[in-house]
């Protein structure tokens, strides 16, 4: 589960694509639902190496060191980008712009088929500065992923709402198979200190870690629709918008999605952050009921529900969530 960061820019056109190669516009997707909405910096002057072809397949990295983002896994085309060699994947499409795509496996750029490779070229190293930005960022994210690697087993530790909980198996308490019980909330030690919760879960101690995976998954995405229901509501009724349809995502790129016809789609890994963050993604999926863009009345109407959902904002662009596999 990892976040993205996405661009767009519009080709010149066929009649006029070859005296102005070198200045195309540059333009934002107004159907862009990306919670993630990235200024682009401006661009130095583009290196004068040329690209070159990548023959199929590209290596895998090693197991036990996590992927270059600079090398998407299928890549098919390489620049070099402010110094460094940055290999990427080429999409052909119906679509009228070129699109960037920076996420944990590296950079995608989607283009029409009309366009040629030396203008993609040149959009491509117009946003080198913002490439490489988004790029380190995904690196960052991927190495604390990796850090963060659930181990499943008796003890680990989850985050639940914000604060941890201990998966403890506890066959022997009563509990039915697969049975959870979550503790309830104790404020505080003696010394002041935030008791952990338990969560028990009605498994041997042998239990293979897919089965305690997949029983503690289950218990959190219950909990999870069962919180985004009461907070959708809470909001729909603030914002005048009416939900048709609420259902949980495991979406790679989008903590949630609305649709015009009142289908909102949330990421059930959002239980594991604080109340304050899940209230941000889910007024910001019902502002999109009222104005389905990015534009300044968009976030005023979510600032008329969160005022401070820049903070929770920024929350969601720091975190990386641990690897659930």
């Amino acid at each position: 589960m990892a976040a993205t960061a996405r661009e767009t820019t519009r080709p010149s056109g066929r009649s006029a694509r070859g005296s102005v190669a070198r200045g195309l516009r540059r333009i934002v997707d107004a159907l862009q639902r990306s919670l993630f909405d990235d200024v682009e910096p401006p661009s130095t002057s583009p290196p004068s190496t040329g690209p070159r072809r990548l023959p199929p397949p590209v290596a895998v990295p090693a197991a036990d060191a996590p992927p270059s983002v600079l090398r998407h896994p299928r890549a098919t085309r390489e620049l070099v980008l402010g110094g460094q060699p940055v290999a990427f994947l080429l999409r052909r499409s119906r679509r009228r712009s070129i699109g960037f795509l920076v996420g944990l496996e590296g950079l995608s750029v989607s283009a029409p088929k009309w366009v040629g490779l030396r203008e993609i070229d040149a959009a491509v190293r117009e946003r080198s500065r913002w490439i490489l930005a988004r790029l380190a960022e995904q690196r960052e994210r991927a190495a604390r992923v990796e850090a963060g690697r659930i181990v499943w087993a008796d003890g680990v530790e989850l985050p639940y709402l914000g604060n941890p909980i201990r998966v403890v198996l506890d066959g022997g308490r009563g509990l039915g198979d697969g049975e959870i019980v979550l503790d309830a909330a104790a404020a505080s030690d003696e010394g002041g200190v935030p008791v952990v919760r338990e969560l028990h879960v009605g498994l041997a101690r042998d239990a293979s870690a897919e089965r305690l995976r997949d029983a503690v998954q289950s218990w959190l995405q219950r909990e999870a629709l069962a919180l985004f229901a009461a907070r959708s509501h809470h909001f729909a009724a603030q914002l005048g918008v009416r939900v048709s349809k609420l259902s949980l995502s495991s979406a790679q790129t989008r903590w949630g999605s609305a649709h015009a016809s009142g289908a909102v789609r949330l990421h059930w890994r959002l239980i594991h952050f604080p109340i304050s963050t899940i209230d941000y993604v889910v007024a910001h999926e019902l502002a999109h009921l009222r104005e389905m863009n990015h534009s300044a009345r968009f976030w005023e109407v979510v600032r008329s529900v969160v005022p401070e959902y820049q903070v929770a904002k920024a929350h969601l662009s720091r975190e990386a969530l641990a690897s659930w596999d």
